[in-house]
């Protein structure tokens, strides 16, 4: 049978029509103002005794030869219920979008055009269209039999904690949906209890985004004791809201009981030490989370010491997100040391740290020395590297040539990194050997020749290379700072 709002049902009298959809329609707008308290009985398969102020309404205690009236309890312990009048699909055989049109008629919902031309399409998005509390109870009519919508995208709804009960009180019933993006709906701490209900007894939805909802730690309370037993949710993201320590460690709590996370975003929030304490103490014996971002959440040389330590013996993590924070060359030698054995993280986001081109070789000198590494993908693009690094990097791709950097280097730094590479090509265009070159200058045989010499001997053949090219390259050359150029070690270099 379709779940509709019907206000057009032709029955045996005018009057009885008429008395009908009065009925429907002031409950229909009080569902969302009220608590109306009832019994299991008023659903009409008990005696039990009921107390309600819909009891005198006959709509509620009876099934008509056309109409049904659907009474189920979203959460039974506060006896909230969600009320969906329907009819059956064999006499009136409504569409989807006669169903949704009815249900806005019935809740003065504003109908939205995009919900009707895509009905059929397996991805709903409804990010930023307004809808509000209304406009979300008739969207949870809609989709309380509608099995084709498997990815739900609310985003900046104001849907609030009343539009979140509807859409709670629908995935109950809901056989298709997996994720729901309810993030920038202005939820609190009514809207966070509302969603734990339903994640306590949740046996479909798999994501979850709830960021942007100024969940306080009282909020995360209550989602971190919902989320300790469930299993179906793999990727939960509570980004940006209030969260401080205390919630952190509830979180943390939860972290550690939990079997089903795998993706978990916490970035954005105002955790100090004790509460990313309490996040990596759960990471400790978490068994299946792979993905965990922590950007912008206070991390500094403590906490990567501690993210260090699990790193250490951790195996299931593939991507860790520290980036904003306060990680410096100190934390990242400290968060090296867990690096030096991890063998399955594969991405590692440092960006928009104060991280120094120190710190930089540091963390590819430990990727490249731990053969067992899984490591892909480092973000430090925020951090301004030199040449030695660069020529580092490529040194470690020949072993490990599917590893990717992300860093920032200027246009000074491109530039002189070619000039090996022009100083080689113009030797191999005039079909002469380096060495030779070096021997021409080295009257004495004492296979040493003088920075000053070569750059005068490098000016002379007109070896195509600019001032701060010639300069790198003799820089290179002569790496301990001597004025003379060993040549036969040149030979390593080209």
């Amino acid at each position: 049978m379709n779940n509709i709002h019907e206000d057009s049902v032709d029955f045996q009298s005018n009057s009885q029509e008429e008395k009908q959809q009065l009925s429907v329609q002031s409950v229909l707008s009080r569902g969302s103002q009220e608590e109306i308290k009832f019994t299991k009985g008023q659903a009409g398969h008990s005696d039990d005794e009921c107390s309600t102020d819909l009891e005198d309404d006959s709509m509620f205690m009876e099934q008509n030869n056309s109409v049904i009236v659907d009474v189920f309890f979203i959460y039974p312990s506060r006896l909230l219920i969600f009320i969906s009048v329907f009819t059956s699909s064999r006499r009136l055989n409504l569409s989807p979008s006669d169903v949704y049109l009815k249900a806005c008629k019935q809740t003065g919902a504003v109908p939205v055009s995009y919900i009707l031309c895509h009905l059929d399409d397996a991805i709903l998005d409804l990010n930023y269209y307004g809808l509000g509390p209304l406009g979300a109870k008739a969207l949870a009519i809609l989709l309380k039999s509608h099995g084709v919508v498997t990815h739900l995208e609310l985003k900046g709804n104001s849907l609030q904690a009343e539009g979140t009960q509807y859409l709670m009180a629908m995935l109950f019933e809901n056989i298709s949906i997996q994720s729901l993006n309810l993030s920038d709906n202005k939820l609190g701490l009514k809207g966070a209890e509302v969603i734990s209900k339903m994640l306590s007894d949740n046996r479909k939805l798999k994501s979850i985004n709830l960021s942007e909802n100024d969940f306080s730690d009282a909020a995360a309370k209550c989602l971190a004791e919902a989320l300790k037993n469930d299993f179906v949710v793999k990727d939960l993201d509570l980004s940006y809201n209030c969260i401080c320590d205390a919630g952190g460690e509830d979180l943390g709590v939860m972290l550690a009981e939990n079997i089903g996370i795998e993706v978990l975003n916490l970035s954005w929030n105002h955790f100090l030490i004790r509460g990313n304490a309490a996040l990596i103490a759960g990471l400790k014996v978490n068994a299946t989370l792979k993905q965990l971002q922590l950007s912008n959440s206070g991390f500094g040389c403590p906490e990567v010491q501690l993210m260090a330590e699990v790193l250490q013996q951790n195996d299931t993590l593939v991507l860790l997100d520290l980036s904003i924070n306060c990680v410096d060359d100190e934390a990242v030698r400290l968060l090296c040391q867990g690096l030096a054995t991890n063998e399955t993280l594969e991405v590692l986001k440092l960006s928009r740290n104060p991280i120094t081109k120190i710190g930089a070789a540091t963390l590819l000198r430990t990727v490249k020395k731990n053969m067992k590494s899984a490591l892909e993908e480092i973000d430090i693009s925020s951090v301004l590297v030199c040449e030695t690094f660069v020529e580092l990097l490529e040194e470690t791709r020949v072993t490990r040539p599917a590893l990717r950097f992300q860093y920032y280097i200027l246009p000074s730094v491109t530039k002189n990194l070619l000039a090996l590479g022009i100083f080689k090509k113009f030797f191999e265009e005039q079909n002469k050997s380096i060495m030779d070159f070096f021997q021409a200058l080295d009257k004495e045989g004492t296979m040493k020749v003088s920075t000053s010499a070569f750059r005068k001997a490098v000016k002379e053949a007109n070896i195509p290379l600019d001032q701060q090219q010639l300069g790198w390259l003799v820089r290179k050359f002569d790496k301990n700072c001597t004025a003379t150029i060993v040549y036969s070690v040149v030979q390593t270099f080209v």
